[in-house]
């Protein structure tokens, strides 16, 4: 398999990413993206000229529930739990 991506590259990118990378994983690194830059050329040898273009691999509907107007929860019932409140609004910390 030819190498597509060299050592120093995957140096440089590290670096770009903030990563300290030992030499044994940026040997590790170098050997993974070359083989998947590899599998790469492997599909684009495929011809994809009769393939419809799709926006994802798997049909999907909408599963949410309908939007429906429900009356809400008492105030008193969900200040019940609070671990502090005035009676009208949960108090929590300052966060500055």
């Amino acid at each position: 398999m030819d190498s597509k991506i060299t050592r120093q590259e995957v140096r440089h990118v590290a670096l770009l990413a903030r990563l300290e990378l030992t030499e044994a994983e940026e040997q590790q690194m170098t050997g993974q993206m070359n083989a998947i830059l590899g599998y790469m050329d492997k599909l684009n040898e495929l011809d994809t000229g009769e393939v419809e273009p799709t926006t994802h691999a798997v049909e999907l509907r909408n599963v949410f529930r309908p939007d429906c107007v429900e009356p809400s929860l008492d105030r008193k019932d969900s200040l019940a739990n609070a671990p502090g409140t005035d009676g009208v609004n949960f108090v929590v910390p300052r966060v500055l």
